[in-house]
């Protein structure tokens, strides 16, 4: 009874939640920690030490919260429509593919910015295109977008393996390690001694700004919840749901496209077989977390990227697994659904 009354008190605001979401997630962990008989306090050290503690780790911190926060912007517009992309992994790659056609082609005789340019938009391209093949079959095949999503995972990451391994393979080597690497001109310019190029900080930015006007101040926006609200009652007003559906997922996949071409032209600077490094899964996280509302989402992708950077840390200074970070990220989640499970149980929506 005092926590309906708790719940329902205007001082539960939102900084409030956030405040009980992180006491779950932190107390939770603290708890299975401190019963391994590992300290949270040298956890959190080590983790800060690996990602925000030097300027050069940050820069590191930064090329993961850049592709994170195109997936989860992508997923944003999919979610506003009733859509599941779960096949926003496969976006990636096919983006990353995309950008590579063109990057690895040294005789075309245009520029180099001018070449960087026409591949992050070929990346944008393949990767909605490939969005919209998983919307196509929903509409057309009756196919539900997790399934068809899932599916097209698979087929996106067989076809990098076998053009890295086929078509693409390094000169007289067929090895898993990658394409060649792209000419040098041909990289998006980074600052010494960083693995971050200025310009993908601003693409990103740019699509944070573009996915919040589209979204919440466009008729197209208004359309895209409307669907995802009731697509019966859309159709009164002249809203189409599969068409509406379609282009979300067309956007969704492009910013997701976008994200695996950065990581061809800025990061790696060739095609590897887990380019996309599963950042399209934990955006979903990130997405859940948010409670799919596009405001929190940079703090949380930067949450996201500060613990998959200091996680490099913890076998070298603790001699613990990596995966330590992927704990602490599910338990923040599982109590972001907790916390919003039960207000919509004390609202009587459940």
């Amino acid at each position: 009874m005092r926590y309906v009354q708790f719940m329902k008190h205007p001082l539960f605001s939102r900084f409030a939640r956030i405040s009980v979401i992180a006491g779950l997630a932190l107390g939770g962990v603290g708890l299975l920690l401190f019963t391994l008989g590992i300290s949270p306090v040298d956890i959190g050290v080590t983790l800060a030490r690996g990602s925000i503690l030097s300027l050069q780790k940050f820069g590191h911190v930064l090329t993961i919260w850049i592709p994170l926060l195109l997936c989860s912007c992508g997923l944003l517009f999919t979610f506003r429509a009733g859509l599941w992309n779960i096949g926003i992994e496969g976006q990636v790659v096919f983006g990353a593919i995309a950008a590579t056609l063109l990057l690895r082609e040294e005789n075309l005789g245009l520029p180099a910015a001018a070449t960087l340019i026409l591949a992050h938009i070929l990346s944008f391209i393949g990767g909605g295109l490939w969005a919209a093949f998983a919307g196509f079959l929903k509409n057309r095949g009756g196919v539900n977008e997790i399934f068809g999503g899932l599916g097209l995972n698979f087929v996106a990451q067989g076809l990098i393996l076998w053009l890295i391994l086929g078509p693409w393979k390094r000169a007289g080597v067929a090895s898993m390690s990658g394409t060649e690497m792209f000419a040098r001109e041909l990289w998006l310019s980074t600052p010494p001694g960083w693995r971050l190029a200025p310009a993908a900080l601003v693409i990103a930015c740019i699509a944070f700004a573009a996915t919040a006007v589209l979204l919440g101040a466009t008729r197209f926006g208004l359309q895209i919840r409307a669907t995802g609200i009731n697509p019966t009652a859309a159709r009164l007003f002249g809203i189409h749901p599969g068409r509406t559906g379609l282009l979300a997922m067309a956007i969704g996949g492009g910013l997701a496209g976008l994200a695996g071409g950065l990581q061809v032209s800025c990061v790696y600077h060739r095609l590897l077989p887990s380019i996309s490094s599963g950042y399209g899964y934990l955006a979903l996280l990130v997405v859940m977390l948010a409670h799919y509302r596009l405001r929190p989402v940079p703090a949380i992708c930067l949450f996201f990227a500060c613990l998959a950077a200091g996680s490099i840390q913890l076998p070298i200074v603790l001699k613990l697994d990596s995966s330590l970070a992927g704990v602490i990220q599910g338990a923040c989640v599982v109590s972001a659904l907790l916390v919003h499970g039960l207000q919509k149980r004390q609202r009587g929506e459940l």
